[in-house]
């Protein structure tokens, strides 16, 4: 008994992961907002929330 058609697939030339480790190297400003530099109030309030108080 034969293979099904589906199972006789080519073998890969690893296109598609060179394409994608291109596209993973490449800057990303497009999808990427810059963040402003966190104040010290920001560290402080996030600091409170971590430690479970919200007052």
């Amino acid at each position: 008994m034969s293979k099904h058609l589906a199972d006789h697939r080519k073998a890969t030339t690893g296109e598609r992961v060179k394409h994608f480790l291109r596209l993973a190297r490449t800057a990303r400003e497009t999808w990427r907002r810059p963040r402003g530099e966190a104040g010290k109030s920001r560290l402080m309030q996030f600091l409170r929330i971590e430690r479970g108080r919200t007052g």
